[in-house]
């Protein structure tokens, strides 16, 4: 789970205020923080179901707000791949 700390690093960076929680990019940075950290999780602990589930559930949530960016503003969703380095 991202810190309260980092959620507000992510929402500043992504989003340009404290109270643009709701853009597409800040929801897609927070999701990818969280992914990496679940990531990270399952390595040690391979077992955990619970976390695989929701990990795959949160990687869901990205792919359809990528979507959703790549359908109405391409140089958006061009930028937020670049920043996070989601593509190769």
């Amino acid at each position: 789970m991202v810190s309260k700390e980092r959620k507000l690093e992510l929402i500043k960076e992504f989003g340009g205020s404290e109270k643009n929680t709701g853009l597409a990019e800040v929801q897609v940075a927070i999701l990818t923080e969280d992914i990496a950290n679940m990531t990270e999780h399952l390595k040690v602990h391979k077992k955990d179901v619970p976390t695989r589930r929701t990990l795959l559930k949160k990687v869901a949530q990205r792919r359809h707000l990528l979507d959703f960016l790549a359908r109405n503003d391409v140089n958006r969703y061009k930028a937020i791949i670049e920043k996070l380095g989601l593509r190769k």
